[in-house]
């Protein structure tokens, strides 16, 4: 994996998988009769959104998501004239201007981002596309139906806009006997009914998996296009998108009573060969994974010992050959039998932060 110069510079090499993430966008798209989306926000989960959109373009993918509209603006030069980028949280005030310039469709999500799109299609004398977002009941983004009852009863509401997608967010999409995903989609078939004819949007990644009722007409994965598991729980049916190698900077023999790392929580017992590994929480490798997570060597896993630090962490060789484990050597941390899904329950969260958190030091490879 740590071949090219650019990567033995490196602490570590991430590879991603664009094959990975396009196999897992047909399966996603063929999972319903309506049209699939990918989301991109937080540079495409962490995987890079220069490389990831074009390639799901390739693949057939005519909508994206971003989340802020700095995200947006950089999206637009790598998609064609025909692609569809929406914003989730809208343009933040005062910015309603530079969304329409750069063709941008924003999700309005209250009633003041709803006034200032109308000002500005006024302003340009033309209509803007817009997706209004209902909140169904996770009080995170989207108009209230109080707000939403408010608005509506004013005849011209959407006067100069033209509204291309109402939607909403499932709260808890990943626990499909949760009784909330049946009380948001009724309350999303209630609201939406204030926009008949607007094409419609429920499923997240997991919400794709609780069935056709949740499909409507535009199926909004993320974390699933990036290979996590969308039904905690179960075997993952996606291919794992990235993998992870960093390199053993130092070898050593610690005997009975020495220490290892910051805080001197990991105490030797007995004689174990230590080795030094660079990589640490400031390339995104959570400190929670101190003296809980695994690496793999030659097909041997050995765990992390002692602090997970800023650049560095230990690990626990002992038993692997020596041939193995020497300077320059690589350990794997995520790969087919590491996933992200794993490493996040070690670190004690979920695979969306681990994803994310993967630093912009690492050496990347797409394939």
């Amino acid at each position: 994996m740590l071949h090219s110069v650019e990567a033995a510079r490196a602490g570590a090499v991430l590879t991603v998988d664009l094959g990975a993430v396009r196999a897992n966008y047909r399966q996603l798209a063929a999972m319903a009769r309506a049209r699939c989306a990918a989301v991109m926000k937080a540079d495409a989960y962490g995987l890079g959104m220069e490389q990831v959109a074009p390639a799901l373009a390739q693949e057939g993918c005519t909508v994206f998501f971003t989340a802020h509209l700095d995200e947006g603006i950089r999206l637009r030069p790598l998609l064609g004239p025909g692609c569809a980028i929406y914003v989730l949280h809208g343009p933040p005030p005062g910015t309603a201007g530079d969304c329409a310039a750069h063709g941008l469709v924003p999700v309005l999500n209250d009633p003041g981002q709803l006034h200032e799109w109308r000002a500005l299609a006024r302003a340009l004398g033309r209509e803007l596309q817009a997706a209004i977002q209902l909140d169904t009941g996770m009080s995170r983004m989207g108009i209230a139906p109080a707000d939403l009852a408010a608005l509506s009863a004013d005849p011209g509401w959407l006067d100069g806009l033209r509204p291309v997608l109402v939607m909403s967010h499932l709260a808890s999409a990943d626990e499909p006997a949760h009784p909330m995903n049946a009380a948001q989609r009724e309350r999303f078939e209630r609201l939406r009914a204030i926009l008949p004819g607007v094409p419609a949007s429920l499923a997240n990644s997991s919400g794709i998996f609780l069935g056709p009722d949740y499909h409507y007409d535009l199926l909004r994965p993320g974390a699933a296009l990036y290979g996590i598991n969308p039904q905690p729980g179960n075997p993952n049916p996606l291919r794992q998108a990235v993998s992870l190698h960093a390199r053993v900077v130092q070898v050593r023999t610690a005997i009975d009573g020495d220490v290892v790392g910051y805080g001197c929580h990991h105490v030797v017992a007995g004689a174990r060969r230590i080795a030094t590994v660079s990589i640490g929480y400031a390339d995104g490798w959570l400190r929670s994974l101190s003296g809980r997570g695994q690496a793999r060597i030659g097909g041997q896993v050995v765990p992390v010992v002692g602090r997970v630090s800023m650049d560095s962490m230990g690990l626990d060789v002992t038993g692997v050959p020596d041939s193995l484990v020497q300077p320059g050597a690589e350990v794997e941390l995520l790969g087919p039998t590491l996933t992200v899904d794993d490493v996040a329950a070690a670190a004690g969260t979920i695979g969306y932060e681990v994803l994310t958190r993967l630093g912009s030091r690492f050496h990347r490879r797409y394939r």
